[in-house]
């Protein structure tokens, strides 16, 4: 004997329609009841979104960020080190470290990844972090399987080096 609430409840799996994942987006995040696109863009002018993505993003950037060095008792503070500067005050002459952490927490939060393009003097001394959108980055490896990162900017790509960027995977 079937009871018909249950039956309901365990549908068979072994012939899934695939008029229902549309699209990649569809595929990983469902559709939406609405019909309508979300994607980070959209989902910014949702008010939820914006305050959780805002908090999150403040929060973050507004804890303490220093830089250690390992000593032979355990760490200390290394506020002499060549990076403290650039992540506790400017990472750029555009923009302070609170500036850049939230801004980078937001890219994590929205797209899964934030990067920040490295650049070092002729000597190889790192003297400036810029964030770079997530959505105009592709990772790849080369042949040799080293990785790199291709980022697009005004219709060019660029293409960068594993060490000329800092990147934060979300998972």
């Amino acid at each position: 004997m079937k009871i018909p609430i249950l039956s309901n409840l365990f549908k068979s799996r072994a012939a899934p329609k695939n008029s229902f994942w549309q699209s990649t987006y569809t595929f990983f995040f469902g559709p939406t009841p609405s019909g309508k696109t979300v994607n980070e863009h959209t989902a910014l002018t949702t008010s939820a979104v914006y305050a959780c993505v805002r908090v999150l993003s403040e929060t973050i950037a507004s804890l303490p960020l220093h830089v250690y060095r390992r000593t032979g008792q355990g760490k200390e503070k290394a506020m002499d080190h060549n990076l403290y500067y650039l992540l506790h005050d400017e990472p750029n002459p555009e923009m302070t470290s609170f500036v850049l952490r939230e801004t980078m927490m937001g890219h994590l939060l929205l797209w899964g990844n934030a990067y920040a393009q490295i650049i070092r003097d002729g000597r190889g001394k790192v003297i400036a972090l810029y964030p770079l959108l997530p959505d105009r980055m592709e990772v790849g490896r080369t042949e040799k399987g080293e990785l790199y990162y291709c980022y697009l900017k005004d219709g060019q790509e660029y293409l960068l080096r594993r060490e000329e960027v800092l990147h934060i995977p979300g998972s």
